[in-house]
């Protein structure tokens, strides 16, 4: 069963302007510091509620140096996510949309997709993904609200900061997990191994307009490597990387 999103990931621009913009602007906090395990000299910023629980969760890949993206069809475009505060924003520096709305706890309402056709996608949500329709091209699961956009002819999007890399949708624990992939399988969908993310466990597969999904595990959690009362103050690296990290640092930006 799925639980509703965990996460979203995008790319941002400067790493100090985005830490300064979700901190201090929208309050959220800083529960995870540490990097893309996938290229080490960039950072990834988990930011959310006061413990990161799972649906709190806007994650990114400060990338200052980004080419040259373009908008288009397969992507996510905007993120609805309440927050504490009162926030009149419309879109972050990066350029990222997002509709900061009031609310009791930081969490992800909702995201809209934009695909070319939105009949497959739709089908995928539903028949596969067990959302329910709740209106034209808005589909509900658990409290998570995903919209589709149309957009016929339009090119396949090119990432760049400001986008929307993947959405992450929660199980809760990695039995759930593996029943979850042997179904995407079993379906025909690709879908990767199960990878280790240090504070959960995760697959990736694309629903049938392009767009990347994620479904991640609620634990082990941020906990595992910071106490409560200092999650985010340190630069936290997986035990791989660990015997480089003084490379890893000289690579970084100073924040």
């Amino acid at each position: 069963m799925l639980l509703g999103f965990h996460h979203v990931t995008a790319f941002a621009g400067d790493a100090q302007t985005n830490l300064n913009f979700y901190t201090q602007t929208l309050g959220l906090r800083l529960v995870k510091r540490t990097v893309n395990y996938d290229d080490p000299a960039t950072y990834h910023f988990y930011y959310g509620d006061e413990f990161g629980s799972p649906g709190s969760l806007l994650t990114f890949f400060p990338w200052p140096t980004a080419p040259a993206g373009r908008e288009g069809s397969g992507q996510a475009i905007g993120i609805r996510y309440a927050v504490p505060r009162r926030v009149p924003e419309t879109h972050d520096p990066a350029g990222l949309r997002l509709d900061a709305v009031p609310g009791p706890t930081p969490r992800i309402e909702s995201v809209t997709l934009r695909v070319a056709d939105a009949g497959p996608s739709a089908r995928f949500l539903t028949e596969m993904l067990g959302f329910k329709e709740c209106g034209a091209n808005r589909f509900e699961l658990a409290g998570s609200l995903i919209e589709l956009l149309e957009a016929p002819g339009m090119e396949r999007a090119k990432l760049s900061s400001g986008m929307i890399h993947h959405i992450a949708l929660r199980v809760a624990d990695e039995a759930a997990q593996n029943e979850w992939r042997a179904k995407l399988k079993g379906s025909g969908v690709r879908v990767t191994r199960v990878i280790d993310r240090q504070y959960f466990r995760s697959i990736y597969f694309r629903e049938p307009g392009g767009v990347l999904f994620e479904i991640a595990t609620d634990g082990p959690g941020f906990l595992i490597d910071e106490a409560a009362d200092a999650l985010g103050t340190e630069l936290k690296l997986p035990p791989w990387l660990e015997p480089i990290r003084e490379g890893v640092m000289r690579r970084l930006p100073a924040l």
